[in-house]
């Protein structure tokens, strides 16, 4: 894909996301406040971009992406936010600017990331699907459960905070990565294979390859970019990695 498809996908989820957040009565107007502060934020957008451009390739509708698109998007954010709390990574900076604990305080911070990651099951499940079965709509719902908890994202969050401070193998550290970074990416592909009309398990096995290795290929950038990368640009503290002595792929086999 190109940088003019990935920025016009970019646009349309900021839009979805905008719109839906609007929907939301401001009850609490700080909580919303915080929830809108990270989920708008900017950012890549890699696994909503991965959800879009493999659906549409399977065949899928560009609305009907929209709803696993928004919701992958609204887990990760909720993801980012707890990261980066003082009893987590202790993150000051995310994506260019302060970190949600520091733009409102941690209090916020964490009901922000609760309510995100609930926004992401509603997203998901309460889209207005026009060509996706009931079936395949709870298959994603059981597969983003899947992948961000105790078997996907948090148990790979989980062996990080367990290690800092330790030695790896290079197997555990993929194994880890597979998990914290690499899970909701195949959980990206596999929402898109879910809200196409393509039913052929060769056809999802080689999409989950295809994540797996982008999952490996993208945490090895941010390894090396902690390292060599300026704070300006990377728009989050470089060299923290370092500091709290994590185990990352150049601790382990060095840059060259």
């Amino acid at each position: 894909m190109t940088l003019v498809s990935l920025t016009s996908y970019q646009q349309r989820l900021e839009q979805v996301l905008q719109q839906q957040l609007d929907k939301k009565p401001l009850t609490d107007p700080r909580l919303h406040q915080a929830m809108a502060y990270s989920l708008l934020l900017g950012g890549k957008r890699m696994r909503p971009f991965l959800v879009y451009s493999c659906g549409l390739m399977l065949g899928a509708s560009l609305t009907d992406l929209d709803g696993p698109a928004s919701a992958i998007e609204a887990l990760h954010t909720y993801s980012l936010i707890h990261d980066d709390l003082p009893a987590m990574d202790n993150d000051d900076l995310r994506r260019g600017k302060a970190t949600c604990h520091k733009a409102f305080d941690e209090a916020s911070a964490i009901l922000a990331g609760d309510a995100l990651q609930s926004f992401a099951f509603e997203l998901l499940s309460s889209h207005d699907y026009q060509q996706v079965p009931a079936q395949r709509v709870l298959a994603m719902v059981q597969q983003l459960a899947l992948h961000a908890g105790y078997n996907g994202m948090c148990g790979g969050q989980a062996i990080d905070l367990a290690h800092t401070n330790h030695k790896m193998s290079v197997e555990a550290l993929e194994q880890m990565h597979q998990l914290k970074t690499g899970a909701l990416i195949e959980c990206s592909v596999r929402f898109a294979y879910l809200a196409s009309p393509v039913d052929n398990v060769a056809h999802l096995d080689a999409l989950v390859r295809y994540s797996r290795a982008i999952g490996l290929a993208f945490q090895v950038q941010d390894d090396i970019l902690d390292i060599e990368g300026d704070t300006q640009v990377l728009g989050k503290t470089a060299g923290s990695d370092q500091k709290a002595n994590k185990a990352t792929y150049p601790a382990l086999l060095g840059l060259d």
